[in-house]
């Protein structure tokens, strides 16, 4: 199957001169879906993978479908307050400032073989942030795993010392 065809690309989202990736007509195609999913967790099948950890939101999507596939958990990493319990946080930088991301303080048991999974890898600051909550937590990270990659934004760079897999390469 063509996944790539069932990607829309959106001239000037969300701001002028951004060639939006549109994975919502890829997400809501059963069989494109499917297969995608599977291609997500073929590299992280041998790799024994307790932990999946999505960031939101779309990362959610994707690291929950993983974590189902591969039998592992999953932990979601949010903007601060939006967790019931005790957490810890990594904060990463973006073009104009920071963000940072959260996770509860015991997500990730010490030893746990965690992946990040998201749909998108751009610059690769929010997986980073991940990486390191999990290593912080006292995790292993196994490898990083992506819908799509934007080969220009140098993200792969940014997480050198971890495996990175990317299904569509633009």
């Amino acid at each position: 199957m063509d996944l790539k065809a069932l990607v829309r690309s959106i001239p000037d989202f969300p701001k002028e001169g951004v060639l939006f990736r549109d994975i919502t007509p890829l997400i809501g195609d059963a069989e494109g879906f499917e297969e995608l999913v599977e291609a997500m967790a073929k590299p992280l099948r041998e790799q024994h993978v307790d932990l999946i950890i999505g960031p939101e939101a779309r990362g959610f999507i994707f690291g929950a479908a993983l974590a189902n596939a591969l039998h592992a958990g999953f932990v979601p990493a949010r903007k601060p307050g939006k967790l019931p319990y005790e957490t810890m946080g990594c904060t990463y930088g973006l073009e104009y400032g920071t963000d940072e991301l959260q996770i509860h303080v015991d997500a990730i048991h010490p030893g746990a073989r965690v992946a990040i999974v998201d749909d998108l890898l751009a610059t690769g600051g929010t997986a980073l942030a991940c990486a390191k909550l999990a290593e912080q937590a006292g995790g292993t990270v196994a490898g990083c795993v992506f819908a799509i990659e934007l080969c220009d934004l140098s993200g792969r760079e940014t997480l050198s010392e971890y495996p990175v897999h990317t299904i569509l390469q633009y």
